[in-house]
């Protein structure tokens, strides 16, 4: 993926000269009843990868294969959240944040025999009373990616034995945490979990066949519909939902084998995830493109997977352009002259606002939607005791603008989470990649704000002093 480093102000209308991250007068984001917060994962930004009884998750097995994630990084020490949390959440209030999206170590919370961990969840028990005390609204999500290595040995998410697992985990968080989470999320990314984990192997447990992805796919699901009844019965005053990423696909030509290819793209990478929530099916055309890999669905299945939402948690990142293989599938095309980040990946807000008022059209009962993630990696440095990242604040002007402009054609979009709070494992990219709005500098764990952060902070306030 191509490394952009620098940034020329010609892709926007953003002027480098400006202070202006806050949005026009007339944007929703004005309202005091839209949510505007900052999210972090779990495996990405705790370490204390052997403490206080914490078991090894699938990225710790991952991790130390050699050539898997850049650099040999690991998250054994992340950003040492698990013992640097107080001013952590001190520095988020600081920003003005209004809410906190964070995950819970599976690891972390039970043993191997399914018991609490005691140590463990006295951690979040903390995490999430002074969240609380602060005023902050908490968004909790239940998995993102760390699955216990022990389940992994018996099957992981090909095991339909790790649904009901996964059921004992969610009762037993949502009775030790009950009033101290406003939101729950049972999933994080439920593509990323089956495609990269199970069909590509990009990601832990690194397996690549793609009836192992659908599998996969089919258990995540299906342990997220058993486990919102049970949020249900134990924390009745939270919300339930779940967050999946979504992508924008787009034709290489006018074509129709090319229009053909960019819905299949938007098929497997949203309609995979969403039509079983949303219509309690899979969409057909998956198996066009993926002929012969339909997972076993049980009878009830549908029904479990497609369980009434409080909310559904939208992450959002770059287009992918492509065109027909010759065959069923699809190609990616790389545009060129397009403005990228460190990832490689296209920023286009426009794909955002598109594809959030395509489901308000799709789904009659779309539920309402949190931006759960939105952001981008860029080679941050500190000089002389700043960090002046101009790209990511015309990225945050310009996604915020899409936002606005979804609510406006009849979206109902209830808040927007910036991913991410600071610097931090960024998966098989290993602590490369940026996405932080504070730098983290790895060798001394210093946090210091981006002026993106500032930016936000001066808007917060202006927004708080306004209502």
């Amino acid at each position: 993926m191509a490394h952009d480093a620098a940034f020329s102000s010609s892709h926007s209308s953003f002027d480098p000269s400006s202070e202006a991250l806050t949005p026009p007068g007339d944007s929703s984001l004005w309202r005091k009843d839209f949510l505007l917060g900052a999210a972090t994962a779990a495996y990405q930004i705790e370490g204390a990868a052997t403490e206080d009884g914490r078991l090894a998750s699938i990225w710790d097995t991952f991790s130390a294969i050699p050539g898997k994630v850049l650099a040999g990084d690991t998250g054994a020490v992340a950003c040492d959240h698990y013992h640097r949390w107080e001013s952590d959440l001190d520095l988020l209030t600081s920003l003005n944040f209004e809410a906190y999206r964070l995950s819970i170590a599976w690891p972390r919370v039970m043993d191997e025999a399914g018991r609490p961990n005691r140590k463990g969840l006295d951690f979040y028990k903390r995490l999430l009373g002074t969240l609380k005390d602060k005023g902050l609204q908490t968004f909790v999500t239940l998995y993102h990616w760390d699955l216990p290595q022990h389940l992994e040995d018996r099957g992981g998410w090909l095991n339909r034995d790790i649904v009901y697992r996964f059921a004992d985990y969610a009762d037993l968080m949502s009775r030790e945490l009950a009033g101290h989470v406003d939101a729950w999320a049972t999933l994080n990314e439920p593509w990323c979990s089956a495609f990269l984990g199970y069909g590509n192997g990009h990601h832990a447990p690194g397996l690549a066949d793609g009836r192992f992805a659908t599998q996969a796919m089919h258990h995540l699901l299906l342990a997220h519909g058993m486990a919102v009844p049970v949020l249900r019965a134990n924390d009745p005053a939270s919300k339930k939902g779940i967050v999946a990423n979504i992508g924008r696909g787009s034709a290489n030509s006018s074509s129709a084998a090319d229009g053909r290819a960019a819905h299949l793209f938007e098929v497997q990478h949203n309609a995979w995830v969403l039509d079983p929530l949303l219509k309690g099916e899979y969409p057909q055309d998956l198996w066009h493109l993926w002929p012969g890999t339909e997972p076993l669905v049980l009878e009830g299945d549908p029904k479990t997977i497609a369980a009434p939402l409080d909310f559904l948690g939208i992450n959002y990142y770059f287009r992918t352009n492509v065109e027909s293989d010759g065959g069923h599938g699809m190609v990616e095309v790389p545009l060129e002259g397009v403005e990228r980040t460190q990832m490689g990946w296209e920023v286009y807000p426009d794909g955002l606002r598109d594809l959030l008022i395509g489901f308000n059209r799709t789904y009659p009962n779309l539920p309402p939607i949190y931006i759960t993630e939105n952001g981008m990696a860029s080679d941050d440095q500190v000089i002389d005791g700043q960090v002046n990242d101009l790209q990511r604040i015309a990225f945050l002007k310009r996604h915020f603008a899409a936002v606005d402009a979804a609510i406006k054609e009849g979206v109902d979009i209830r808040g927007y989470f910036v991913w991410s709070l600071m610097d931090n494992f960024e998966w098989a990219f290993g602590y490369e990649r940026r996405f932080g709005v504070v730098h983290v500098d790895y060798d001394t764990q210093r946090r210091t704000p981006k002026r993106s952060a500032q930016l936000i902070a001066k808007f917060l306030s202006e927004r708080a002093a306004k209502a």
